[in-house]
């Protein structure tokens, strides 16, 4: 599957019409979040593409309100996924699942879990490959998705990519996009209409075994983020007692998202920052 991420998509026109834009095309996968400021924006385009709602996923995130989100826990996350639940069995969010979670805490989290996740969405492409989390959710029946799937245009000039996408006659991101198609959700960012359609006609267009294996780099560590939250989480997690972190990323934790979503149809994002 392949959806539409709009994370540092500008608030109003630019969204909306990408939004708009997507939907007209045939993509029914949005991914949004409080923090990027446009929540308003692709429900308004939703609203107004005349589509059913029901056909529609959109994952989105609620920003902590307090700091007690960065202290919080993994025993009070596995209240918070309780509570997530009783949400779903009312029918109130369609489908539930995870961001940015560890095999660690999905682990603990399917120990005492009634409902497991349907999805965990993490930094997937050939240079992030996480092929130990990756094997460990389709064992356990989780779906991957994958945010920054074209690792934000850091390696459009890799000599392999390059290579392998002038054998199809295809661009190095659309080989990106088809990358992922073959094993994951991928969410590209696009707020223009060539590259939606480009993207989407991908769907159809598969790399050989021999392409895929080629392109990936399971032994690479190159994240695009500017920070791991999955990694990040081993120090956490291997401390005896939770605490605040203490250092340049406590920022960006706390900017970090629990996600919510207030529509059926829609996933419940949980995210897995400390």
């Amino acid at each position: 599957m392949i959806g539409l991420g709009v994370y540092q998509s500008e608030p109003g026109a630019e969204t909306y019409n990408a939004v708009l834009t997507e939907l007209k095309l045939g993509y029914r996968h949005i991914d949004t979040a409080e923090i990027y400021g446009n929540e308003e924006d692709v429900g308004r385009a939703v609203r107004d593409s005349g589509i059913p709602r029901e056909e529609i996923f959109v994952p989105t995130k609620l920003l902590p309100q307090t700091g007690a989100t960065t202290r919080r826990s993994l025993d009070e996350r596995a209240d918070t996924w309780r509570a997530v639940v009783d949400l779903h069995d009312q029918g109130i969010l369609k489908d539930i699942g995870v961001s940015n979670f560890s095999e660690t805490l999905l682990a603990k989290l399917l120990k005492t879990a009634r409902v497991k996740p349907a999805v965990n969405q993490v930094e997937l492409h050939p240079w992030m490959m996480r092929s130990s989390l990756v094997k460990y959710c389709e064992d356990n029946g989780i779906i991957m998705e994958a945010y920054s799937p074209l690792a934000r245009a850091t390696k459009m000039d890799d000599s392999t990519l390059i290579s392998i996408a002038n054998e199809p006659g295809a661009t190095p991101g659309q080989v990106l996009v088809a990358f992922g198609v073959n094993g994951f959700v991928t969410l590209p960012k696009s707020v223009h209409e060539e590259r939606l359609k480009s993207n989407l006609e991908l769907v159809k267009f598969k790399l050989s075994p021999e392409q895929a294996a080629k392109l990936a780099s399971p032994d690479s560590y190159i994240r695009t983020a500017g920070w791991d939250p999955i990694k990040d989480q081993v120090e956490y997690v291997n401390r005896k007692e939770p605490g605040l972190i203490n250092n340049s990323k406590t920022v960006r934790y706390q900017e970090m998202t629990l996600d919510a979503s207030r529509n059926n149809g829609a996933y419940h994002l949980f995210d897995g920052i400390p």
